[in-house]
């Protein structure tokens, strides 16, 4: 039997000092958030949180 990932949702919103991201579930809460001083770095750790295996070149939305 295979197991499904829970579907989650992300943010990113530009700080003055860099990058803020958070995931939350389906229901709105938070369950990760951090910052980071680049974009990239924060979408690493949004990567992280979801699950993606490090170095995996997955494509996903990015809003």
């Amino acid at each position: 039997m295979q197991h499904q990932q829970p579907s989650l949702a992300y943010s990113l919103n530009q700080m003055e000092s860099g990058w803020r991201w958070s995931v939350y579930d389906l229901e709105g809460v938070t369950v990760a958030d951090g910052a980071d001083a680049s974009r990239d770095g924060a979408l690493q750790a949004v990567r992280r949180s979801l699950g993606f295996p490090p170095g995996e070149d997955r494509t996903f939305a990015v809003g």
